[in-house]
């Protein structure tokens, strides 16, 4: 496991559980999947991993990416890195040239590296990602915790068989509800469509001239 980050075991599998319990096809908004909490080693360099599952095919010309900072709770976010047509870094004097863009959104990432973790790095990092024509911008934070030495070592090999294991089994279950919920959701947009035509064909009489009842 690499020294930059840790993610106990456990948390993978919550994380996964909760990722299969947001796939459930009973909304139509876009997930955002993120680790709650990452730890990095002061000085070392982290990567912030966000991804994000779609219907559809990421075009540049209207994906667009906001990573935001936030020091504390009740503090105001701070826009660092963007994606527009292409990714542009905000350069906070907070992180200087320290972020790094790592992912790939066409292929449904779009993590970045901090380099040189500091302490005042802590806070909260926000993910946001809108893909059209999902029509629902989706969010996920992830709590940054700077250690100042590296924890304990301990032996896994149990909880990493465990945890390959349900992952397998999760990742064919994610599927599943994954195509099923693409088909409701694009189903959905087209009836929501639909309406919408109907309400603006109801208020012509058929050749492009208003109704007479709506005079």
């Amino acid at each position: 496991m690499s020294p930059e980050a840790w993610l106990p075991q456990p948390t993978l599998l919550l994380t996964g559980l909760s990722l299969l319990l947001s796939l459930a096809p009973t909304g139509l908004g876009m997930e955002v999947m993120a680790p709650a909490t990452i730890n990095a080693l002061n000085g070392s360099s982290v990567k912030l991993s966000c991804t994000f599952n779609s219907c559809y095919k990421v075009e540049n010309k209207q994906f667009s990416l906001n990573w935001t900072y936030q020091e504390c709770s009740n503090c105001s976010e701070e826009l660092f890195l963007q994606f527009r047509m292409k990714i542009m870094n905000k350069q906070l004097d907070r992180f200087g040239n320290r972020v790094e863009f790592t992912g790939n959104p066409t292929k449904y990432d779009v993590s970045f590296t901090l380099k040189n973790v500091q302490l005042e790095d802590e806070g909260t990092y926000n993910c946001y990602v809108l893909n059209p024509p999902d029509r629902h911008r989706g969010h996920a934070s992830i709590s940054l915790k700077v250690l100042t030495k590296e924890p304990p070592k301990h032996d896994s090999t149990v909880a990493v068989i465990v945890g390959a294991s349900v992952g397998g089994f999760l990742a064919v279950v994610i599927l599943v509800l994954m195509v099923v919920k693409c088909v409701r959701r694009k189903k959905q947009q087209r009836l929501n469509t639909d309406d919408q035509k109907t309400e603006e064909e109801g208020k012509t009489d058929g050749e492009g001239n208003p109704d007479e009842g709506t005079k």
